[in-house]
């Protein structure tokens, strides 16, 4: 499997092939934000999007955001969708990419299932994110 980054000028021409990945993740949690909304953050540039393609099959896609802190810069996955894209060599190639963009750390939140299938390639738990709306 490939990970591929697609630039901020080919994301409307390559929504249509991921977006049944988008929105199956986003039935996990729709609070956040909205498909469209996810589509608007990538298609302008404000996050990235990754393509798992595999035998020129789109396998998953995966959209990061990136948040500045003083010791590190996070890229923070906001949505991944997809069927058996998350091993070690996936994930390792899509750090490279995001090192590129400068990140020194990856962080995610998930459910507790994810949680366990990110443990595979080395995710440890930080934090417990609760939440309450007011």
């Amino acid at each position: 499997m490939i990970i591929q980054h697609i630039p901020t000028e080919k994301c409307a021409q390559t929504w249509s092939a991921i977006e049944k990945f988008i929105v199956e993740a986003h039935k996990h949690d729709s609070e956040d934000y909205s498909v469209d909304q996810i589509k608007q953050f990538v298609c302008t540039g404000q996050w990235i999007l990754l393509v798992a393609v595999e035998n020129k099959t789109t396998k998953g896609a995966m959209t990061i955001s990136f948040l500045n802190y003083p010791n590190d810069r996070v890229a923070f996955i906001t949505c991944t969708g997809g069927n058996m894209i998350i091993c070690k060599d996936s994930y390792n190639q899509m750090v490279g990419i995001v090192k590129k963009f400068g990140a020194t750390k990856v962080q995610t939140a998930v459910r507790e299932s994810m949680s366990r299938l990110l443990g595979r390639v080395g995710f440890k738990n930080r934090y417990i994110v609760a939440e309450q709306r007011i």
